[in-house]
């Protein structure tokens, strides 16, 4: 992980439910390190928290006042992040917990997240549109809790029943062979990936092992948590053996905005950046991250085609320098399918090299012919300056 200019440790501040006994010693393992030489330290403060249900009591648990007043307290350790370490914005709805990190952040003037926020940029930073949901919880909350993704634009089903427990401190008790099989029945339906929605469930062990299983993330939601803080603390982490999110989840949030700040500064239809890094589990033929108007098809998960193999990528090859296509009459043709099934008629490709190598490339689509000005190849080209510097910066 990188570290601080001041070569003091990341301090990350965790607001924990009360009755949870599971997300501090996972969270402990996780980092690995613990002493006056720990690279990162994590620091606690309870707050009231016994059951989950819909109703008014339950709700009254998670009010910002109380969360206010254990942030302070937080605050007063310098910490660099505070995180609401419970995941009640899956149910409660996504604005109660951008409000309580805004709240946070103005009365101790430190960034914040939550739980379900870290599961929402983990989808956003895999392009997750479709996610199996793994629940301790009755299946009222598990419901409320799939309307709450959908209105984010991450569609869930319920293919795993939720274990039906209300009781806080009883789902630490869940068995993790019993969490991993309600995960495996969570991964059908064609999810792209699978979220354990509760910080006092033990999923977190079993993360890597079930990705090599199923071919798919599953993002933990004590993984997902220490992740984003562990992110908005400038640690950068790139924790091997912990699951994907820890190791590569930071490197893909970066591919996002730079796909997203390019998409927006061409106003093309899509933009797509391709790499290989064996050691982040990223190969040219699937897109490392993906921007696209709405409406746009997306091409995130096609790997139908030997990337290298392709007339455009042996040109950048060769070459080295941005390919530029106002339309598709004068070789270098790209393949059919790109024009036939994504309705692409014009690109602009960046390489992107490293270590001598032609590591990957950007590119951008529009859905019809198309002068590109000096304002869209001056865009790749801060683009692809910032994918350097987000490889030359992964640990």
């Amino acid at each position: 992980m990188r570290a601080k200019p001041d070569g003091l440790p990341h301090r990350l501040g965790m607001l924990t439910p009360s009755s949870n006994t599971c997300l501090e010693p996972v969270t402990y393992r996780l980092l690995g390190t613990t002493g006056a030489d720990a690279a990162v330290t994590a620091h606690f403060a309870r707050v009231p928290v016994t059951r989950i249900a819909l109703d008014g009591d339950c709700d009254a648990q998670f009010d910002t006042a109380p969360m206010l007043a254990a942030a302070r307290r937080l605050a007063d350790a310098k910490v660099d992040v505070i995180a609401w370490n419970g995941t009640s914005g899956s149910w409660l709805g996504v604005d109660h917990d951008r409000a309580l990190c805004a709240a946070i952040t103005e009365a101790t003037g430190v960034p914040a997240t939550t739980s379900t926020l870290a599961l929402l940029d983990a989808c956003a930073a895999y392009g997750v549109t479709r996610l199996g949901l793994a629940l301790p919880y009755t299946r009222d909350v598990a419901e409320r809790i799939v309307a709450t993704y959908g209105e984010e634009g991450v569609r869930c089903a319920l293919e795993a029943e939720p274990f039906g427990i209300s009781d806080n401190e009883a789902f630490a008790r869940i068995p993790e062979g019993e969490v991993a099989r309600q995960i495996r029945d969570a991964a059908r339906g064609a999810a792209h990936a699978v979220a354990v929605v509760c910080t006092n469930v033990h999923g977190a062990r079993s993360a890597e092992r079930l990705e090599q299983e199923l071919g798919i993330p599953v993002f933990d939601s004590v993984t997902a948590t220490l992740w984003k803080s562990l992110d908005l603390a400038g640690a950068a982490p790139a924790l091997p053996g912990q699951g994907t999110l820890l190791r590569t989840g930071s490197l893909r949030a970066r591919f996002q905005e730079v796909l997203a700040d390019l998409l927006a500064a061409t106003g093309a239809d899509r933009t797509t950046f391709r790499v290989d890094l064996p050691e982040h589990g990223l190969h040219v033929d699937l897109t490392a991250g993906e921007a696209h108007r709405e409406g746009v098809r997306s091409i995130r998960r096609d790997a139908s085609l030997d990337q290298r193999r392709l007339n455009t990528v042996e040109w950048l090859e060769c070459n080295r320098t941005p390919l530029v296509q106002p339309h598709f009459e004068a070789v270098p043709h790209p393949p059919q399918a790109l024009i036939d099934v994504y309705g692409v008629h014009a690109q602009m490709l960046g390489p992107v090299e490293y270590d001598g190598a032609l590591a990957g490339w950007l590119s951008v689509h529009s859905m019809e012919e198309r002068d590109w000005s000096d304002a869209d190849t001056a865009a790749l080209a801060t683009a692809t300056a910032r994918i350097h510097s987000a490889l030359d910066h992964r640990l």
